[in-house]
């Protein structure tokens, strides 16, 4: 009886360490893991991204493996997803796209240059307003290039790895959108 018990207590202290669990950010559930067509991605870290005191959405990070150095993650040549999950009620497609633009410039130190085709490929994938409760994927494989989902839907695929480090170099590098929203994503 007693091995019983014993067993039973290690069981309940076990499952739920190996178990990850899913976040709550301003009211929005961001799931523990995500599924690619190549693999499942696990969280590694969540925030809000604001702008002037306005919750536009809640941005979660996924890799394969737990990284905490942007530098890793950005230059890293892995499975990898950035998912946006719209709080604010609409961001229209012109703010999205200036808000890439800007974003592509801190991430490049304005040299946009080479990518500036793979940039625009980008922008015009953003065609129709952000509502409140729109999810949109940026998925990168490695070989294949940084896809986009809108709302489930795939809208393209932008080749290339320098174009997906200077995407992710959006959240994550030395100037980020929001230096908070990064904070979160690599889980600090």
């Amino acid at each position: 009886m007693l091995k019983k018990m014993l067993l039973l207590l290690a069981a309940a202290v076990l499952i739920p360490l190996s178990t990850a669990w899913a976040i709550e950010i301003s009211g929005i559930t961001v799931a523990d893991t995500m599924e690619t067509e190549e693999t499942e991605l696990l969280l590694n870290g969540a925030g809000l991204r604001n702008k002037l005191f306005i919750n536009v959405y809640a941005g979660a990070l996924y890799l394969e493996n737990k990284e905490a150095e942007p530098e890793a993650i950005i230059n890293g040549d892995a499975p990898m997803a950035i998912r946006m999950l719209f709080i604010h009620s609409k961001v229209t497609a012109k703010k999205l796209i200036k808000a890439w633009n800007d974003g592509f410039a801190k991430a490049t130190g304005s040299n946009i240059g080479p990518i500036r085709k793979e940039i625009n490929a980008f922008n015009e994938l953003f065609n129709e307003d952000a509502l409140k409760g729109d999810i949109y994927d940026i998925v990168y494989t490695p070989g294949a290039g940084t896809e986009i989902f809108i709302k489930g839907t795939r809208r393209g695929v932008i080749e290339g790895l320098y174009f997906k480090k200077a995407l992710f170099a959006i959240w994550l590098g030395e100037d980020p959108a929001d230096a908070s929203l990064k904070k979160g994503m690599l889980g600090r």
